[in-house]
């Protein structure tokens, strides 16, 4: 009997619900990214990627390569009864979650982070936790109601027993300060947040799970001897750059914290994994081991990308910086930046060429950002020429070159990125006309 030309694959989302399609048994990643994108009803994940678990580790999927590669010999015998399981996840962390422009891939970004703040580790932040509670709850709960001078105390008990913490803390500081105390204290700092609006809750919380040591962080599992049985280094890929720690007893310990302009090299053969850091630092050359070296190879695609990303969004992340900084002295009421709506309806007043396709403005860039999108450009090669060089890896004990080229079309366009930060700098300097015109006016 002939194998069914079609696969049923189900599609985990951070928030939980999944997704389901049938595909061709010759399909690529990009035919079932297509049908999420439709039914999601989105133009494009922008930060986030499918993947498969493998290993207790999220690999992600290559959309040129065909899922055969991923599933193996199962997606050849496989039936439409039973479904091929990948997850929609955080392929790219980023400085702040204005630079997600489509409001669905924000709240799946923001899901995302939620469970992650459930697993974290960081025993030693224990106030983030606190901060990303009440958040979590302005965006979830909403306003916490008044209470009156007068309630009794059960009123007040019963006021307090509006979340579960289990909901919003992870479990060992349940454990270490216990249910009543996280009861008590939680809704005071949930009360302060009293006014903030869903979608700006939403913006804070992204931005204070930045602050965990293990928050907008992807972990890839290594070993320092080769044959070492267990693997004890985490290699962190974030925004900024990369984190080496060391597993001690269920205890994350920081080995190195690099940023992008601390590494000067990486490098991979085989399963063997170097990072050279710059001179400055005088650092020996840190050696690691993956499991395969296709491992090796998807680790490195995944930095030399985030670092791309990293240079595509500075100067969009420079000027939301500079907004946050004017909305922290109270020079405005009006506080653009926790509200990308209204954004870019103020975008839309100054007769700005714009065009509004899912959350995402277009905008027609000016000569002068072109020459420094021209300077940035020139920036990433010089940094991607050292980590892009060929490199040699063992596969079935046969010499291959695998060409990591920074001719390869971004993942990231860079037209995106520049819409981006042409947008913040047009609130910028709206911002300053309306200063000088109120101060003219007194």
């Amino acid at each position: 009997m002939r194998t069914s030309q079609k696969r049923q694959v189900s599609i985990l989302l951070p928030n939980k619900q999944h997704l389901d399609c049938n595909v061709r048994v010759r399909a690529r990643g990009q035919e079932v990214l297509n049908r999420v994108l439709k039914q999601l009803g989105v133009s494009e994940l922008q930060v986030l990627g499918l993947a498969v678990l493998k290993d207790n580790e999220y690999l992600f999927v290559d959309l040129e390569q065909k899922l055969s590669k991923y599933f193996g010999k199962t997606w050849k015998r496989g039936s439409l009864m039973v479904p091929f399981i990948l997850f929609l996840r955080v392929h790219y962390y980023v400085e702040s979650g204005l630079l997600i422009m489509s409001s669905k891939v924000q709240q799946l970004y923001y899901a995302e982070l939620r469970q992650k703040v459930l697993l974290s580790k960081s025993r030693h932040q224990e106030a983030v936790f606190f901060q990303l509670a009440a958040s979590a709850l302005q965006a979830e709960v909403g306003d916490l109601e008044e209470r009156e001078e007068e309630e009794d105390e059960e009123e007040n008990r019963k006021h307090r027993l509006y979340f579960l913490p289990e909901d919003y803390f992870p479990s060992w500081l349940i454990k270490r300060r216990g249910r009543d105390f996280l009861l008590q204290h939680c809704p005071g700092l949930h009360a302060e947040l009293r006014g903030v609006t869903r979608g700006q809750a939403i913006l804070q919380f992204i931005k204070e799970a930045g602050y965990l040591q293990d928050g907008a962080v992807t972990f890839y599992r290594m070993r320092q001897e080769k044959k070492e049985l267990r693997s004890l280094i985490l290699l962190g890929v974030a925004s900024k750059g990369v984190h080496i720690y060391q597993e001690v007893e269920g205890k994350l310990c920081l080995l190195y914290d690099l940023t992008w302009t601390h590494v000067d090299r990486l490098t991979f053969q085989g399963s063997r994994f170097e990072i050279s850091a710059v001179g400055s630092l005088c650092l020996p050359q840190l050696v690691f081991y993956t499991a395969s070296a296709c491992h090796s190879k998807h680790i490195l695609t995944h930095l030399r990308d985030s670092h791309r990303l990293h240079i595509n969004t500075r100067a969009a992340v420079c000027c939301i910086k500079q907004l946050e900084d004017m909305q922290a002295s109270h020079l405005y009421k009006e506080a653009y930046i926790c509200d990308t709506t209204r954004l870019a309806q103020r975008l839309q007043t100054n007769s700005l060429s714009s065009s509004m396709s899912d959350c995402s403005v277009a905008i027609q860039t000016t000569t002068a950002w072109s020459k420094e999108e021209e300077c940035e450009e020139e920036q990433v090669r010089e940094f991607e020429l050292c980590v892009d060089e060929p490199e040699e890896i063992f596969v079935d004990e046969v010499l291959w070159t695998a060409e990591l080229s920074v001719d390869e079309p971004l993942i990231f366009p860079s037209f995106y990125w520049t819409a981006v930060a042409m947008e913040m700098k047009q609130v910028s300097w709206s911002f300053w006309l309306q200063i000088s015109s109120k101060t003219q006016h007194q």
